[in-house]
């Protein structure tokens, strides 16, 4: 039961009518059974290499028999000593288990074989996965990944976690909001590894393309007129390749207003036919077609039309002597004047008797203070 041969020595003396011959000696030798250590199971991915399997025993001298019942792992069926390093074999969709039977032999003895096993994992893939192309503020496709192999694991970075997606994860991609606050368009790349039973498969790169939200300038900006001017031409300008509408808001009491338009909005001769201030408002829009067509928000452009202050109804007064009189000219519809208005006369024609008439500027009211020196009304 050791790991040694034992030999014994026997002495054979034969003897007759009480006399003793010579005696002579022969041996036995009991080799030791040979065994083999205990060899753990192995797992290796398609395309790896296993390295050198190495057998023992505890007895000197033992070879070791090994046979292979699986040889498409790429391992022979049967050999003699350790196993060489072998490039792992597996092109199906499931793990292949070899189970590799060791036979120790030692001075002629047997021992018990031994087995193990070597699972060789195939290669997980990765279905091919579309690019996206989708505007700022837009919610994307949910990227639901698959691939041949049951249970494999997809691990993804992301190298543009500015358009709202994490630099990481596992698993399916849920739809989310995209991001591009800027002025040209993004490009995350997506590198997508599958995994399963240890073994990474050839990674897959798809990209997400996010374009911006075309914002509109006007140039140039805001502008104010008088009624009856004519108004500056405005270009519409935003991101390289944007279109352009719009539409006017026209309020009562102005007349000359475009109705809508595309690039520019059009030198106009713009009439307000009030007294007060209107607004002509110019609702715009970008649009820009990079692959998909992502429209912008509304801006608005504004031109204000000042009215011009008319008198056109005359107006008389009578006052004493001495005594300031104060003027609100009337329109042609017996209206007050715009307020905000001013007036600016030269001295009047004065008649004889009369005194205290003077030029003036940028008054509120038509005013003044006239003496009559006679005994009779002067006008």
């Amino acid at each position: 039961t050791g790991v040694t041969p034992i030999i014994a020595t026997i002495t054979v003396t034969p003897s007759a009518n009480s006399c003793a011959g010579l005696s002579k000696t022969f041996k036995i030798t009991v080799n030791p059974k040979p065994n083999v250590n205990s060899i753990p199971n192995l797992a290796k991915c398609n395309g790896n290499t296993s390295g050198i399997i190495s057998f023992s025993g505890s007895v000197i001298g033992t070879t070791f028999d090994w046979t292979n019942d699986t040889p498409s792992i790429g391992l022979a069926a049967a050999g003699s000593g350790n196993i060489s390093s072998f490039t792992a074999t597996n092109s199906g969709l499931t793990p292949i288990i070899a189970t590799i039977t060791v036979t120790p032999k030692a001075n002629g003895c047997i021992g018990t074989p031994a087995t193990f096993t070597i699972t060789v994992n195939p290669t997980p893939t990765v279905d091919l996965i579309s690019n996206q192309t989708v505007c700022n503020g837009q919610q994307t496709n949910a990227i639901l990944f698959s691939g041949a192999i049951s249970n494999t694991i997809y691990n993804w970075t992301n190298t543009n976690s500015a358009i709202g997606l994490g630099a990481n994860g596992v698993g399916d991609i849920p739809a989310f909001t995209a991001i591009n606050n800027g002025t040209t368009p993004i490009v995350a790349n997506i590198t997508v590894t599958p995994t399963v039973n240890g073994c990474p498969g050839t990674p897959k790169t798809f990209s997400i393309t996010i374009n911006p939200s075309p914002a509109v300038t006007f140039t140039p900006s805001n502008q104010t007129i008088c009624s009856g001017s004519t108004t500056t031409l405005v270009d519409l300008s935003s991101i390289a390749g944007a279109t352009f509408k719009w539409d006017a808001v026209q309020p009562t009491g102005i007349t000359g207003v475009a109705a809508a338009g595309t690039n520019t909005i059009p030198v106009q001769t713009l009439i307000n036919t009030t007294n007060l201030p209107i607004v002509v408002t110019y609702l715009a829009t970008a649009e820009s077609t990079n692959s998909v067509s992502c429209q912008g928000s509304t801006y608005t452009y504004s031109i204000t039309v000042n009215p011009v202050p008319s008198i056109t109804t005359t107006q008389a007064q009578t006052v004493c002597s001495n005594t300031t009189f104060s003027i609100l000219p009337l329109d042609g519809s017996g209206n007050i004047v715009p307020a905000g208005t001013t007036y600016s006369w030269l001295a009047p024609v004065i008649s004889g008797g009369i005194s205290g008439g003077a030029a003036l500027s940028n008054q509120t009211s038509i005013n003044g203070t006239l003496i009559n020196t006679t005994d009779s009304v002067q006008t």
